[in-house]
Parts: C-alpha cells; sequence; structure tokens
C-alpha cells in the first residue's frame, strides 16, 4: 500500500493534519500525533485525552477523513514533501497506545487513496517532481 520511501518518511514526522466532518457539514483540521501501524495497514491517530475531543466524536457522525503530513526541507532549492491519505476513519476505545500520557483511545486511518508528492525521488530538480496518485 504504502511505498518504502512513504513509510520512511511518514517514521520521520511528528506531527499531521486529520480532517473531519463535523455533524453539522463543516469540515475541522487538526493537528495530530500519529503512526503507521503495519499489522492494521493504518494510520493510527493518538492524543492526550482523544476520546473526548471534537475530532474523536466527528468521526461517529462521519467517517469520511483526510490526513496530510507534509514539511518545507529546503527553501534553496525550494523542496516540498507532502503525503494525502483519505480514507474511513474508525473511532476506537480500549486500544493498547504504550505510552502513559495518552489515553486507550485511536482513530484508526484505513486508507483508500494516496496522493505523495516529492517523497520520492529527492535527486530529481523540484520541477521535474511528479505526484504519485493512486487509489489502494
Amino acid at each position: 500500500m504504502f511505498t518504502e520511501a512513504e513509510l520512511a518518511y511518514l517514521a520521520d514526522q511528528p506531527v499531521g493534519r486529520l480532517a473531519t466532518q463535523q455533524p453539522n457539514g463543516t469540515l475541522q483540521a487538526s493537528p495530530v500525533g500519529f503512526s503507521y501501524n503495519p499489522d492494521e495497514k493504518t494510520i493510527d491517530v493518538t492524543g492526550y485525552n482523544l476520546r473526548n475531543s471534537k475530532k474523536f466524536r466527528n468521526i461517529a457522525t462521519h467517517d469520511r477523513v483526510a490526513f496530510v503530513v507534509d514539511d518545507v526541507p529546503s527553501t534553496n532549492p525550494w523542496r516540498v514533501r507532502c503525503l494525502e491519505i483519505r480514507g474511513r476513519a474508525e473511532a476506537l476505545v480500549g486500544v493498547d497506545v504504550g505510552n502513559d500520557h495518552l489515553d486507550d483511545a485511536v482513530i484508526r486511518i484505513h486508507p483508500e487513496r494516496i496522493i505523495a508528492f516529492g517523497v520520492e525521488d529527492w535527486d530529481r530538480e523540484p520541477l521535474e517532481l511528479e505526484t504519485n496518485i493512486r487509489n489502494v
């Protein structure tokens, strides 16, 4: 599903942004901690008091999400890397997240579409980079 370069990129990034839909139809984007779950092949979003968050409650009403991890590793030359993951999410409780300061809640994102830019082919000129868009 993810390439080796994409998995390495995800492992190096500390924060992503999760977009969820609120019950009234408006969107909410939140910075979140996350990790790749190799057993489930999902992105697992965790956090302090996650089960009481608006984003966690939003998943109960609308399970479609978009998750973005991006950075700008260089401005000379200008280099942007981005990984967008679209899919369905589930709000789970009772999950062992292995960290004492987090609660037992997880937002588990099941990828359906991956959009990657600048994560692979790092030695190419910036304007020659191509977007890798695929359904999974």
